[in-house]
């Protein structure tokens, strides 16, 4: 079901209503999945029933170009994985990039936090996609929602998306085994 959106509706339009509205209008193969609040990648991707892997994890980033211009990134990496801030410095050669505060990430997103989209409907926030994401045929996200996701094709995210596709991606870091307590010692 096509759900068309003029412009007057669309500057008024929820990025939940933009999302679902470029998805049907772009013929897109995707489903939604209803579950309970969640923005917590590792968390959602279970509710949703996925491997981490294939969960799109959203975050806005400031570069600063110059001591008075910064511009704003929307970094989607593998829900496995973290945003390399180094990277996406040198893609923008800037001077420095790091996380955007979460108002300034809500408004460029026009989302709360843990429901962003890896999709940008504001020009002044690029979107970079780290390719490995693309690696698997559907990817999962929240659409705009906390309780609400998305499993969508990764092809048709692509062409409707139309990302810049770099290496912005790094490992989460191990946590080393915890210490087993010596026999004796006290819970404290």
């Amino acid at each position: 079901m096509t759900r068309p959106i003029d412009d007057a509706t669309r500057a008024h339009a929820s990025a939940a209503d933009r999302l679902l509205a470029l998805l049907d209008c772009g013929g897109a193969r995707y489903r939604l999945i209803t579950h309970p609040p969640e923005g917590r990648t590792d968390l959602a991707s279970r509710l949703r029933g996925h491997p981490v892997e294939q969960a799109a994890k959203c975050i806005v980033v400031r570069t600063r170009m110059t001591k008075k211009v910064s511009r704003y990134v929307l970094a989607v990496v593998p829900g496995d994985r973290r945003v390399d801030l180094e990277r996406v410095c040198r893609l923008r050669q800037a001077r420095e990039a790091v996380f955007a505060d979460r108002q300034t990430a809500e408004r460029l997103a026009d989302t709360v936090s843990g429901a962003i989209i890896p999709f940008s409907f504001d020009p002044g926030l690029e979107l970079v996609v780290d390719p490995d994401l693309l690696r698997h045929p559907e990817l999962f996200f929240n659409a705009a929602t906390l309780d609400r996701s998305v499993a969508l094709h990764t092809d048709d995210y692509v062409r409707l998306a139309r990302p810049v596709l770099h290496p912005i991606a790094e490992p989460l870091p191990r946590c080393p085994p915890a210490e087993t307590a010596p026999a004796g010692a006290g819970v404290g």
